[in-house]
């Protein structure tokens, strides 16, 4: 994989109300679908995963919105291509919106284990909480994150480490400390100096450049399916 690299000053920042109205135009006027949208996210995740860190064991913690949905197609992805993955849930499986959901529902099928505590992966892939953030990480959801900070193996976060606010970068307890992140579209403004972020990476998931447009700021360079990675922010 090419991964270009895209100077932070030359990309737009966008807050979480930005990213808000990017999915519901997405959605509602587009009619481009979540479904297809969190496809795009986790198979561009498990590819970054594979490609960063060669993983041989994988531990995807999946929360119960579109955040958790996209880490469960990466951990589909990643079986397909030859890795251990188990799944850790950070909320009861009745809360699961319907697409998440329907993501969660493939991964039995596969026979991909659904853990409630991975053993000894070597990187955690961190799709707990995304942009939806309200407060601290309650439980399960909060278990699964000092998890991840008590293990020696690296962290890929989907979109936002888990507990960082992505407009303000106000750090809940507890928090993500990520390896790696990969957000979504185009890179959150909370993510800009935080240090739970790790390295930064932004994904394409097809959003249109008329989306950017009608929020009053520029498209990210980024081409079909392309990753760049974020410097100098």
């Amino acid at each position: 994989m090419t991964t270009p690299e895209l100077p932070a000053d030359e990309l737009p920042w966008i807050d979480t109300e930005q990213m808000r109205e990017v999915d519901r135009i997405m959605i509602e006027d587009l009619h481009i679908e979540l479904m297809q949208m969190m496809e795009n996210a986790g198979r561009s995740l498990a590819r970054l995963a594979l490609d960063r860190f060669s993983p041989q064991r994988v531990a995807v913690c999946a929360g119960p919105g579109g955040n958790g949905g996209g880490g469960l197609v990466a951990a589909r992805h990643l079986a397909n291509s030859g890795v251990g993955v188990e799944v850790a849930l950070g909320a009861a499986v009745e809360r699961f919106t319907p697409v998440p959901a329907h993501q969660l529902d493939i991964v039995r099928r596969m026979g991909i284990p659904v853990v409630e505590r991975p053993v000894a992966p070597d990187l955690w892939i961190d799709a707990v909480l995304g942009y939806s953030l309200r407060g601290d990480p309650r439980e399960p959801a909060a278990t699964l994150i000092r998890a991840m900070g008590d293990s020696p193996a690296p962290v890929l976060s989907l979109d936002t480490p888990s507990g960082l606010d992505t407009t303000t970068g106000r750090e809940a307890e507890p928090a993500v400390r990520a390896t790696a992140t990969m957000t979504l579209a185009a890179p959150k403004s909370g993510l800009r100096r935080s240090s739970l972020v790790g390295e930064l990476f932004v994904a394409d998931i097809s959003v249109p450049p008329s989306v950017y447009d009608r929020l009053g700021v520029g498209a990210p360079p980024l081409g079909p399916g392309v990753i760049g990675r974020v410097t100098g922010f």
